[in-house]
């Protein structure tokens, strides 16, 4: 029994995206690193007063607060708000706030895309020029759910002292909250299906028309002689 291009398409995508997310969170370090670098650039040059460093890297804590590990995908970041760490009814015990951020949330999207890519009939070079510039916009987007969430952690989070800093720094508690839903929300379920809608127009157009069952060139992609 042959299948239709677009069942041979959902197939395709059912057995590539399991591998791709596989992949990525594997190398989750490395794929992160472009983002952290990007995070630490924005948030070290826009708000000094916030934020004093950004580190690649964090303890991963239990309840009991034991180190369970130092994965490499997550973010740590030192800020310029003083806080009271104490428990209601303890001593003051301030300190600066040190909020760790995972970016992994906010990256799903490069594994969808790839997969989504590979599971489209392309030659190599088709399929490797579409993955590098989805994974540089990508990242950029994963960049601005990072930049939003180290803003709502050290501002919003922080309580009193860290809403007075962020307004001190000339920014919107409304304005971070709406960022923040907005990177954490749509960016990353949104930005995969754009990208890749927009890189595969000739492919779509070729599925819509074996639907309504008109004249294609869909077969000639589908060729082994220029898959990649």
């Amino acid at each position: 029994m042959t299948l239709s291009p677009l069942k041979q398409f959902l197939l395709a995508a059912l057995l590539w995206l399991p591998l791709a997310f596989f992949l990525w969170f594997w190398f989750a370090g490395p794929l992160v690193w472009p983002v952290i670098h990007m995070a630490k650039l924005v948030l070290l040059q826009a708000w000094p007063s916030l934020f004093t460093a950004v580190e690649q890297g964090a303890d991963l804590l239990d309840a009991q607060g034991h180190v369970l590990g130092h994965p490499g995908y997550l973010m740590q970041l030192s800020s310029g708000v003083l806080v009271n760490a104490a428990a209601p009814g303890e001593p003051a015990r301030f300190g600066f706030l040190e909020p760790v951020i995972n970016p992994m949330i906010y990256g799903y999207a490069l594994p969808l895309f790839a997969g989504l890519v590979l599971a489209t009939p392309l030659t190599r070079l088709q399929r490797a020029t579409q993955i590098v510039i989805g994974g540089a916009v990508i990242w950029l987007t994963q960049t601005f759910g990072v930049v939003a969430e180290c803003l709502k952690s050290v501002g919003l989070d922080s309580g009193p002292a860290g809403l007075e800093a962020i307004q001190h720094a000339g920014l919107h508690p409304e304005a971070i909250a709406l960022s923040y839903q907005f990177g954490y929300l749509i960016l990353p379920a949104l930005v995969p299906a754009v990208l890749w809608i927009a890189c595969n127009q000739s492919f779509i157009q070729s599925l819509v028309r074996v639907e309504r069952g008109e004249p294609n060139s869909i077969a000639a992609v589908e060729h082994p002689s220029i898959q990649g």
